[in-house]
């Protein structure tokens, strides 16, 4: 078996097109000197083509609606209307 090389990130800062692919820009939390809040900072880019981002998108939406089917997610209720006066 290959050795498979692992990447960490908390989320996506950012995701754009651009040149034709979509690009991923993803983030880690940084600690600030002053110990406030940590400040997200850009580690990698992931750059693929609109194909390609469909069928991530596809995977990633099975994954949810099965972590959402075995009680590991749950959906969140819509914030309640404010009435206008």
């Amino acid at each position: 078996m290959t050795e498979k090389k692992e990447i960490f990130a908390d989320g996506i800062g950012q995701i754009h097109f651009s040149g034709g692919m979509i690009r991923y820009d993803f983030v880690t939390l940084q600690p600030t000197e002053d110990g406030k809040a940590p400040e997200p900072k850009a580690n990698i880019r992931i750059i693929m083509p609109p194909q390609g981002f469909l069928s991530a998108f596809n995977s990633m939406q099975e994954l949810i609606d099965k972590l959402l089917e075995n009680g590991i997610l749950k959906k969140n209720e819509p914030a309640p209307k404010k009435n206008k006066k």
